[in-house]
């Protein structure tokens, strides 16, 4: 069965990760692997990571924030800057 989570961009972290207001509770059912697609604007990525995961720099992904909610990250990079994505932009997870 399909499951979607909609939420926004609620803050920008000093490195410019983007914050949503999608709780790590929110996402328990949610699959950790490729099955689950998370887009903010128009920039998509796939899985959901521990706050240490070991991606590659440059890498566009979507952690369990130490924040308590999702985050949108690209690592090494700002993902505001780079992405021009601010907060009040839509959220979409579906898996």
């Amino acid at each position: 069965m399909a499951a979607k989570l909609v939420g926004s961009i609620t803050a920008i972290s000093e490195s410019g990760d983007l914050i949503s207001d999608i709780s790590h509770d929110q996402l328990a059912d949610a699959p950790r692997d490729e099955k689950t697609t998370i887009t903010c604007d128009e920039h998509r990525t796939l899985g959901v990571y521990p706050a240490d995961h070991q991606q590659p720099e440059m890498t566009y992904v979507a952690v369990l924030g130490q924040s308590g909610f999702l985050e949108l990250c690209i690592v090494g990079e700002s993902a505001a800057a780079f992405l021009g994505i601010r907060p009040g932009a839509k959220v979409e997870i579906s898996w």
